[in-house]
């Protein structure tokens, strides 16, 4: 096709928004997006403040408030990350596999209020709930610490069972740890749970954009990083055989994180995986930017957060975590500002 002006000109397409509406590529709902929401066992609601808007939920009637108001603007998934007192944390998380934790607690009110209105997922790690912080087992060989993974994985399947026992729909393992998807679908199967998927964050990054998370869920590592068992920022098609080895583990829903940082990523696993269901994790950092830039006048938020969700979308992701679910949802009633 030999593309020439005047016979061409693409602003026809562009005239109104009716005409742009008509033509787009790409859309974005509410049902498009995964809420994250930090739960504690108890007290009041706890703003976050690395992260403007956001709060730790107890689980009781503002939790099931906040949830019901999600349901209306029809977001109706969502992510559990659990929260607790840094006095009840051990070396291996324990109140994380807890079946009475603050999680499986939480499940179990959501389900039994909502029940299949709303889709809940639970994320499955031992960073929140750990004394040094690492997502796992920590040991020392030759004078160097490391988390141990095969000890580690284990205690994700216990984890995973307690989610799902109480209710949980969907588990979803962040730890990054080698074999976890395959020890966490067999743990379920053997519990009786064949109906509760994965949702794998397989390809996580080692990145910086999670700062404000880690103050929301005070789970920053008190020695090292986590760059041994994160992926390396540098690496794109690394992600493509993280995700084919989750997907050969038994994962149903498959992930990337972060998001704005890693559009490119996003694309190469939906080109090479097109028929795997692909999440993405418009993540903290990446939020509290937004909130910041938007505060001192310099962006307008409901444009950008709008714009930045749509280009997730339009990268190839089908379900979006994302901290702006609810205003997202608001502003996609008034319509797309574009």
């Amino acid at each position: 096709m030999h593309v020439r002006f005047p016979q061409h000109r693409p602003r026809r397409l562009r005239a109104t928004k009716l005409i742009r509406d008509a033509v787009a590529e790409t859309s974005l709902d509410p049902g498009d997006f995964i809420y994250p929401i930090f739960v504690k066992p108890s007290g009041e609601k706890e703003q976050i403040p690395s992260m403007p808007g956001q709060y730790r939920w107890p689980v009781g009637d503002e939790l099931t408030r906040h949830v019901e108001e999600a349901l209306a603007l029809g977001v109706n998934k969502v992510i559990l990350f659990g929260v607790v007192p840094d006095e009840l944390k051990d070396p291996a998380g324990s109140l994380g596999y807890d079946p009475h934790g603050v999680v499986p607690n939480a499940i179990r009110l959501l389900k039994q209020t909502f029940g299949d209105k709303l889709l809940v997922f639970a994320d499955v790690c031992l960073c929140e709930y750990t004394d040094h912080g690492h997502c796992g087992v920590v040991r020392e060989r030759r004078g160097r610490w490391y988390v141990d993974n095969d000890e580690t994985i284990k205690l994700y399947a216990k984890e995973a069972v307690a989610y799902a026992d109480a209710g949980a729909d969907f588990v979803a393992p962040s730890g990054m740890m080698d074999g976890q998807v395959a020890e966490i679908r067999k743990a379920l199967d053997s519990h009786g749970f064949h109906d509760v998927g994965i949702m794998a964050y397989s390809a996580k990054y080692a990145s910086a954009f999670y700062g404000p998370f880690r103050v929301a869920a005070a789970s920053a590592p008190k020695f090292g990083d986590r760059r041994t068992y994160q992926m390396d920022p540098r690496n794109a098609y690394e992600a493509v055989k993280e995700v084919m080895l989750d997907l050969e583990e038994g994962a149903d829903i498959v992930m990337v994180k972060p998001a704005l940082a890693y559009l490119d990523v996003i694309r190469i696993v939906k080109t090479q995986l097109p028929w795997a269901p692909l999440a993405a994790y418009n993540v903290s950092g990446e939020y509290s930017m937004v909130k910041a830039a938007a505060s001192l006048g310099y962006v307008d938020e409901r444009v950008v957060t709008l714009e930045i969700l749509t280009a997730i979308k339009r990268a190839g992701a089908q379900l979006i975590l994302t901290y702006h679910a609810l205003e997202a949802a608001r502003w996609l009633k008034e319509g797309v500002p574009f």
